[in-house]
This record gives structure tokens, C-alpha cells and sequence, in this order.
């Protein structure tokens, strides 16, 4: 399996570094794509690899390549994508799969019409904790996501809703399993041109009911996804790979409830609600999502994050910024608001 990696910043070297760790499973790191001569030095250093100024360099080089990570800011994934999936190379692109839905559909168009791989990076879909549970989802009604980091300079060609709230809108919008029937939104730039705060409802055919709340300003990182069934409820926090959930019995009525637990004075919790923390199998997300991705490759099966559903989380997004822009308008911050 020879691969590449295109675009070396911050998130293109943990592929760079994923790729390499997985040459004892046949995997070769071929070369990289990047402009910066800065950037392209330090990578021929550090991996011993040719490094390349554009695509079209890298792929007139003939490197016979199997797969290539897309990892450039999001105004170039259409650019970068297209190009490989035309000469053949299956690819795995960053979120979100393009910055336009006629990008997405030009996309997934091109790797139909050369049976191609193509999978969006949708990291959270690979996270231990989101594996453990899916399997034992029922029917979800309500979702409460929070998303939280400190401000860095990375990723401020898009707003915080294609940066960090994407992800929870994919998991999201694969665990309710259902269209979106009404979006409602505010968002605020703060300390960049585009929006850094946003808080979301969306409420789904189903009756389902998600909130979002994602900001890249805030003091603390947070990154959790609560989420209630019909007597259940289950929290997943993403930084540590955690999920926990509390169950009612069939037999469960609160007065029974209170009548027992205050005979035993609660030492035990509340009695008729179980505690469990399912078991999650340890794994680094973006391994555990490449490896995938490879797998996909190699069987020519149909990937675990498709390119439709990152067409889907996009498409949810450019929805819930076409909302913030009326909210604004009506909440007279339309000035305020102008330059995202």
C-alpha cells in the first residue's frame, strides 16, 4: 500500500506520523504535498520522503500510488481531491469533505465514476467511546453536545461550526438516524473574522431533539455528547475515551424509588437506576479511522464513514450558518456579523 499525505500542517503531520507507524503492516510513506519550502524541508528531515509543491507534481513523478490523505485547509479540498481521485488514487479528506455542496456532489461523482474510495475525516466516528456505544443505541430523543477549546491560529479559514461542531453534528446525525426538520441558531465572532461561538437546536423528523454548543474561545477544552433514550441515558466524553450509562429498570416508579431508598438512606444511589461504564477497546482515533480507510482500500468495500454523510454534516452546516446570518439580522448584529 503506498500512500501519500497532502498538506503537512498541524493535522497533516499526525497522518505523516500514523502513516509511518504502520510500515509493519504494509504500509509504505511514499511522499508529501506542500507549498511552504519551510514546511517541505522539515519533512524530507523528519521522513526521508520527497516532498512535492502541488498534486500535479507529486502525481506526474509516477509514485504509484494507492491512497492519499487530503489534510490542506477546506477552501482546497475540492482542488487537491479531484485531482487524485482522476488519476486513480483513493482518498481520505479532512473535514469537512469540501467547503460547497456542488464541491461534495463534484466529488462523489468523481469517485463513483472511477470506483474510488473517497472518505471524510470525520475523527469522532472512530473514537473508542462512540464504537462501544453505537452498537447498543436505541432510539435517541435527546442530545446535548458541547465543544469546547482554547483560540489557536489553526483552522481559521472556516468558522467554528466547520471546525470543531461538525464532528457532533456527524455523530449526530448517524445515531438519530434521521432528516432535520428545523434548524435555530446564534453565532458570534469574536477574536477572528469568522463566527468563534455558536449555539444550535435542531429538531429532527423523528421528534428528536439536538443542542450544540462549540467555541474555540473559551478557557477549558471540552468535548462531551449526552444524549437520553427511553429509560436511559448515556454520556460520551471524547478526551478520555469514556462512556457512561444509567439505565431505569422496567419495574422502575419514583415512588417505590424513594420509599426504598430511604429505608437503605440512599447509601447506594437511588434505587431502580443501574450505573454501568461500558467497555472500551483502547485505540488512538486517527489510527483506528486510517487503518479503516486502508481497509476500505484494500477490499474495495464501502468505507465506515462514507462520502455522502460528509456531504450530509456539510450540508447541516451550511444550514445552521445560513441561520446564524438571519439570527443576526434579526437581533440587529447584522454589522457585527458581516465579515464571517
Amino acid at each position: 500500500m503506498r500512500v501519500a499525505v497532502v498538506g503537512t500542517g498541524a493535522f497533516g503531520r499526525n497522518h505523516l506520523r500514523v502513516y509511518k507507524e504502520l510500515a509493519s503492516e504494509g504500509v509504505t510513506l511514499v511522499a508529501a504535498v506542500e507549498p511552504d519550502a519551510g514546511r517541505a524541508a522539515e519533512v524530507t528531515e523528519a521522513y526521508g520522503i520527497p516532498v512535492f509543491a502541488s498534486v500535479e507534481a507529486a502525481l506526474s513523478a509516477d509514485l504509484k500510488l494507492d491512497a492519499a490523505s487530503v489534510a490542506v485547509p477546506t477552501v482546497h479540498h475540492h482542488a487537491a481531491a479531484s485531482q487524485l481521485l482522476s488519476a486513480g488514487v483513493d482518498c481520505l479528506v479532512e473535514k469537512p469533505i469540501t467547503a460547497s455542496l456542488s464541491e461534495a456532489d463534484d466529488l462523489i461523482a468523481l469517485a463513483e465514476k472511477h470506483e474510488r474510495v473517497l472518505q471524510p475525516g470525520h475523527l469522532e466516528r472512530f473514537n473508542p467511546a462512540v464504537l462501544a456505544i453505537e452498537p447498543a443505541l436505541t432510539r435517541p430523543m435527546f442530545f446535548e453536545a458541547h465543544r469546547l477549546s482554547i483560540f489557536t491560529p489553526r483552522s481559521l479559514d472556516v468558522d467554528v461550526v466547520l471546525d470543531l461542531m461538525i464532528h457532533d453534528l456527524d455523530v449526530v446525525l448517524t445515531f438519530a438516524n434521521s432528516p432535520v426538520k428545523e434548524v435555530r441558531a446564534v453565532g458570534l465572532p469574536i477574536l477572528s473574522p469568522k463566527v468563534d461561538i455558536a449555539n444550535v437546536r435542531v429538531e429532527f423528523e423523528s421528534g428528536c431533539v439536538a443542542n450544540f454548543t462549540a467555541s474555540r474561545v473559551s478557557t477549558e477544552r471540552v468535548r462531551k455528547l449526552r444524549f437520553f433514550e427511553p429509560r436511559q441515558y448515556v454520556s460520551i466524553d471524547y478526551a478520555r475515551k469514556d462512556v457512561l450509562v444509567i439505565a431505569v429498570d422496567a419495574e422502575f416508579s419514583i415512588e417505590k424509588a424513594m420509599a426504598l431508598g430511604a429505608a437503605a438512606g440512599f447509601a447506594d444511589g437511588l434505587p431502580g437506576l443501574s450505573f454501568t461504564k461500558p467497555e472500551v477497546a483502547p485505540g488512538e482515533p486517527l489510527r483506528l479511522e486510517i487503518c479503516s480507510f486502508l481497509d476500505a482500500v484494500r477490499s474495495r468495500k464501502t468505507p465506515r464513514v462514507t462520502a455522502r454523510q460528509g456531504r450530509e454534516a456539510l450540508a447541516l452546516a451550511l444550514e445552521i450558518q445560513r441561520a446564524m446570518e438571519v439570527h443576526a439580522g434579526k437581533a440587529g448584529l447584522a454589522s457585527f456579523f458581516s465579515t464571517t
